[in-house]
């Protein structure tokens, strides 16, 4: 049976990051799916998004290193 993955918690990291021209924080890193849950900085009624890890920047997969 395959090896689960276990889930990266990225809060105590404050990782923050500029994606469609709005700023966002990491909170949590599934590697199984390889997605990230990200939460709003600039907007306070938007909820946590899920969002594919090939799908922000650079220098934030660099921090996440999701071997």
């Amino acid at each position: 049976m395959a090896k689960k993955k276990e889930n990266i918690d990225l809060r105590a990291k404050n990782i923050i990051f500029l994606l469609q021209n709005e700023e966002y924080k990491a909170l949590r890193f599934y590697q199984d799916k390889m997605t990230l849950d990200i939460i709003s900085t600039s907007s306070v009624n938007e909820g946590i998004r899920n969002v594919a890890f090939a799908h922000i920047p650079k220098e934030i997969k660099k921090i996440i290193k999701p071997n």
